[in-house]
């Protein structure tokens, strides 16, 4: 009986051993087909029908439209109020920005209900991450603004900084998560996405002389006021007054 007993112990442990063993033989016949096969389809790994092509095309309109355009003229619209004095002016220009960075806002939670609705959310890759940070930060910024203190207030200088960060950090995500997505589509779809990389990397290039050269203007332009004021016209003569006065503005 025992060596009976060791008989079928011995069937059963060598059954269990080669069911388990294949489906590894299995697996390993087919591997090659398998990849085979990835490597056939990996150049349109995404088969884009019309419909998914007409949404991803929305979706990319609408987020470019509005964290790659409206919000850098937004914020280059309101750059501009720091030189004006005229208050019928800085309330125009305030009132133009806040139009459109609301619009800014209404297209880009468009674009996120859509991308919710249309495709596949797992949130496991970097588009979708950085998206979704923006998205956030979209929504806190207009809460930070309609908090904001009076001026001559203490924590007026403290709100501002924050705003400012803010919002210039969305814009800057907003602009890279374009980049990150026009890579995604050509890394799903095999299809090029050259021209419009060049094309947008033109207007974020314009965008930034704009902005870079605003905080600068001043300076050049009281520059430009010392320069002529130092060179006097040739062939007349100077008073004393005036090279006093010259003496004055150089230093």
């Amino acid at each position: 009986m025992l060596a009976s007993g060791r008989h079928a112990i011995v069937m059963v442990l060598g059954s269990s051993m080669a069911a388990s063993l294949l489906p590894s033989l299995g697996s390993s016949r087919e591997t090659p087909k398998l990849v085979q096969t990835h490597r056939i389809s990996q150049p349109n790994p995404l088969q884009l029908t019309p419909e998914l092509s007409f949404q991803i095309g929305v979706h990319a309109f609408l987020l470019w439209a509005s964290v790659g355009f409206l919000m850098p003229v937004g914020i280059i619209i309101i750059r501009m109020s720091h030189r004006v004095e005229c208050i019928k002016r800085l309330k125009v220009l305030f009132y133009v920005h806040l139009i459109v960075q609301i619009m800014a806002i209404l297209l880009a939670t468009t674009a996120a209900v859509l991308s919710l609705i249309n495709f596949e959310n797992s949130f496991d890759n970097t588009h979708q991450r950085i998206g979704l940070a923006v998205y956030a930060f979209i929504w806190i910024q207009p809460i930070i603004a309609f908090f904001r203190p009076h001026r001559g207030i203490k924590m007026r200088s403290a709100w501002y900084f924050v705003h400012w960060l803010l919002g210039t950090g969305v814009c800057v995500l907003g602009i890279a998560n374009v980049y990150v997505g026009l890579h995604a589509f050509h890394e799903r779809t095999s299809r090029s996405v050259r021209p419009w990389v060049v094309l947008f990397t033109t207007e974020v290039s314009l965008f930034a002389f704009i902005y870079l050269i605003q905080g600068r203007w001043d300076h050049m332009t009281k520059e430009g006021a010392i320069l002529v004021e130092q060179v006097a016209p040739t062939g007349h003569l100077t008073s004393p007054s005036s090279s006093q006065k010259e003496l004055t503005v150089a230093s």
